[in-house]
């Protein structure tokens, strides 16, 4: 197959790109061979740095098709009629590991969807799981460093882990969620994705309701047990990668299910107040009895990228991105997020990251932000500064027809530790698993809680004994038949 003549990156024709330039056949080389030198300075630099968290990463592009109208609760204009279609692309990631790790380790999988909108981009930036290990992201740092690796033996530790959980009780639901089967997915096909936090949609009234996103898989639930998920991990660290990635090529494109929750201020009000759980705390489900699923559309992958490290690797999500007809919530990690993404990725990708095609939005752009790195596009000859209008604006609210969001209370720090219940939606989740599941828990709680301190382990079993007493009671024989007696 023949192949382009190569050139430099400058479209220089190479007369040779085999044989440096030298002062003799063997002497040394000279300076001047502009190809030699931009050959290795491009190697060297061919690797942005890595996620910190999502580092290993598989991606594809798809169609959001409509099918239920739900233009009453927001003015979005992707939702504007039943059978519309919209571009999309999904990042797929383990949470903890890194960029070479293998994907089939327990942990969270990252559930990251874009959405090319006419509108910009809205990027619904989510997991597998519904729930996290936190409520306010002042501490995600610090649960993070614990899923790393130790400073000083740079190996994982349960001892860490562990040790922060069990002072963490929020992290219960999450926790319980993580060692459950739903901990090592069979790949990303048969995994659900949810939005996690609490969004916000508007309609063109200026009317607010707040919503939770689910992608419920088509292709069904399918968990590896924890010895294949192991056995993969050595075997086939990118078996994930490679299911997905074949099976957009055989042409059998994975879809999910597209529905939310949806209930307005004074509903959830209502519902804190009978149940004492805070609607906005992201390691707090929404029961479905409460707060039914309405079905908004189906999402499809049905192609792959064409080179993984420009459209996967520099892909750039914020869950701050949201087009009209959206908004946020008073979810304090989602707040918190709002701002980390984005900053993440101008630190990782660059100041014009959005300029990159995986990152462009499919309609017009047209603002004041100017020079940095890579600003290949920088506004031509157009005015760089917005005209001031001295009359105003005429905008109220928070912007694009969105109404103010009512504040309660001073401003402070407030500590819910000790007067949340951080153990009962754990505990309900424990009562759903069968027999098989449960034990599946037991088993796999106990293999990295065996390798902690007594006072480490004693800490954690109290969560599980709030939590259900067949869970600690469970826990606690599992770790008897591994020699550790904690009774």
């Amino acid at each position: 197959m023949s192949q382009p003549p190569i050139t430099t990156a400058s479209g220089i024709p190479v007369a040779d790109n085999q044989n440096s330039a030298s002062a003799g056949s063997r002497g040394p080389l000279l300076l001047q061979d502009f190809h030699l030198i931009e050959k290795l300075q491009h190697f060297n630099r061919e690797r942005i740095p890595e996620r910190v968290v999502h580092a290993k990463g598989s991606g594809a592009y798809g169609t959001f098709t409509v099918t239920h109208d739900i233009s009453k609760f927001s003015k979005a204009k992707l939702f504007s009629a039943i059978g519309k279609e919209t571009e999309t692309f999904l990042r797929f990631s383990t949470v903890g590991g890194e960029k070479g790790s293998a994907d089939t380790e327990r942990d969270p999988r990252g559930f990251a969807v874009r959405f090319y909108t006419e509108e910009g981009n809205w990027d619904l930036v989510g997991n597998n799981t519904p729930v996290f290990f936190l409520k306010d992201g002042i501490k995600f740092p610090d649960f993070i460093h614990t899923q790393k690796r130790d400073p000083q033996t740079n190996l994982k530790s349960a001892t860490m882990m562990f040790d922060f959980w069990s002072k963490a009780p929020e992290s219960l639901h999450q926790v319980t969620t993580l060692f459950s089967s739903r901990g090592t997915p069979d790949g990303y096909r048969h995994m659900h994705g949810f939005g996690s936090h609490t969004y916000s949609l508007i309609n063109d009234t200026g009317e607010r309701v707040y919503v939770k996103w689910h992608f419920l898989t088509q292709q069904g639930i399918k968990n590896l047990t924890a010895a294949e998920a192991s056995r993969l991990a050595g075997a086939d660290p990118d078996y994930a990668q490679r299911d997905l990635f074949n099976a957009i090529a055989r042409g059998e494109f994975p879809r999910w299910t597209v529905s939310i929750q949806v209930a307005t201020e004074a509903e959830l009000a209502a519902w804190e107040q009978r149940t004492g759980w805070n609607p906005f705390d992201l390691t707090k489900v929404w029961p479905h009895a409460d707060f039914p699923l309405q079905q908004v559309g189906v999402l499809e992958l049905n192609r792959n990228p064409v080179n993984y490290h420009a459209e996967v690797e520099q892909a750039a999500l914020s869950p701050s991105n949201v087009v009209p007809g959206m908004g946020y919530s008073p979810d304090k990690m989602l707040q918190a997020r709002l701002f980390a993404y984005h900053d993440a990725q101008l630190y990782r990708v660059g100041t014009n990251h959005q300029y990159l095609p995986v990152n462009a939005p499919r309609c017009p752009v047209h603002n004041q932000q100017r020079d940095g790195a890579m600003a290949f596009t920088n506004g031509g000859a157009e005015q760089n500064y917005h005209t001031v209008q001295a009359g105003g604006t005429g905008v109220t609210g928070l912007g694009n027809g969105e109404p103010a969001l009512a504040v309660n209370g001073p401003a402070g720090l407030y500590d819910p530790r000790g007067t949340d219940d951080d153990f009962t939606q754990a505990g309900n989740l424990f009562r759903v698993l069968d027999a098989a599941e449960q034990q599946n828990l037991f088993d796999n709680l106990a293999g990295p809680l065996s390798q902690v301190s007594d006072e480490i382990i004693q800490r954690q079993l109290g969560h599980f004994d709030k939590a259900d007493k067949a869970y600690g009671a469970g826990v606690r024989a599992a770790l008897k038949a591994r020699g550790r007696n904690v009774d």
